[in-house]
C-alpha cells in the first residue's frame, strides 16, 4: 500500500474536524450577537436560551447576576430610548465541547434626540450540553475614551507649572506654547490636557486623571493623582 493512500483516511479526519470546528464558531458568532441583541433590547426569553443555569456572569460594572436575575430584570429600554449592540472582532477557539470568545460590543445608544456611543470588551465560554451551546461565563469590561479637551488660556495653565512631590517621587509640570507637560522622575514628558479647570488628563490614559488642589489664597498647592477612584497626593515644593 502506497504511504500516500494511507495517509488519506488522517487528511480527511483533520479535514472533517477542521470543518466541524468552522461550523461551530460560525453557530457560537450567531448566537453571541443574538445574546447582544437580546441585552440590547430586553429580550428575557433569548437570554434565558442561552444561559446555562449556574453561568458566571459579570458585567461591565463589576456585578455579578445570576441567570435569574439577568433575565427576571430583563426590560426593554424606555420611551425616548434604544440602544443597539454591534460585535465587532469576534474571535472564536472551540475546544471540543467547549468554545471560548472575545469581540468587542459597540453600543450605539439613542437618548432623547441625542446619540451616545460607547465600547465594551468581552470574553464569553460556552458548552456544548444536550440542548445545545450555552453560555457558562461571560466577562465584560467597559472601554474607556479620552474625555473632550477643554481650553484654558496660557495665564491660566501658568498657574499650574512647578515641581510637585509625593515622598521622594518628584513630578514636574511645564508649560510647552499653549499646552502642558508632565515629567516624573527627570523621565520622557507627556502631553497633560485640561478636561475642565484643575483636572488633567494624559491623552491615551483616560483612566487617570490628575486633579489639583488649591489653598485658601487660590494658590496650587498640589495635585491628586486619581485611578479609580484611588488617590495619590502630590504636594507643591516649588
Amino acid at each position: 500500500m502506497s504511504r500516500h493512500v494511507a495517509l488519506l483516511p488522517i487528511l480527511l479526519t483533520l479535514s472533517l474536524s477542521a470543518q466541524a470546528n468552522d461550523d461551530v464558531a460560525a453557530l457560537i458568532k450567531r448566537q453571541s450577537q443574538e445574546f447582544s441583541d437580546a441585552s440590547a433590547s430586553g429580550d428575557a426569553k433569548v437570554l434565558g436560551r442561552y444561559l446555562d443555569d449556574r453561568v458566571l456572569f459579570m458585567n461591565e460594572g463589576g456585578d455579578m447576576p445570576t441567570k435569574k436575575e439577568i433575565v427576571d430584570g430583563a426590560q426593554p429600554p424606555a420611551n425616548g430610548m434604544k440602544n443597539q449592540l454591534t460585535q465587532e472582532n469576534f474571535k472564536v477557539e472551540v475546544h471540543g465541547n467547549v468554545a471560548v470568545t472575545s469581540f468587542t460590543d459597540v453600543s450605539t445608544l439613542q437618548f432623547h434626540g441625542q446619540t451616545l456611543h460607547a465600547k465594551y470588551l468581552s470574553t464569553e465560554v460556552w458548552l456544548r450540553e444536550a440542548g445545545g451551546w450555552k453560555m457558562i461565563s461571560s466577562q465584560t469590561m467597559a472601554a474607556q475614551d479620552d474625555p473632550p479637551e477643554a481650553t484654558l488660556s496660557v495665564w491660566a495653565l501658568d498657574e499650574y507649572v512647578g515641581t510637585y512631590q509625593a515622598g521622594d517621587f518628584n513630578y514636574r509640570i511645564e508649560r510647552t506654547g499653549d499646552g502642558l507637560t508632565g515629567t516624573a522622575q527627570g523621565g520622557k514628558p507627556v502631553v497633560l490636557k485640561a478636561e475642565l479647570r484643575d483636572v488633567f488628563f494624559t491623552p491615551g490614559a483616560p483612566r487617570i486623571r490628575r486633579i489639583f488642589q488649591r489653598d485658601e489664597h487660590g494658590k496650587i498647592s498640589g495635585f491628586a493623582s486619581r485611578r479609580e477612584g484611588h488617590d495619590i497626593v502630590f504636594k507643591r515644593i516649588s
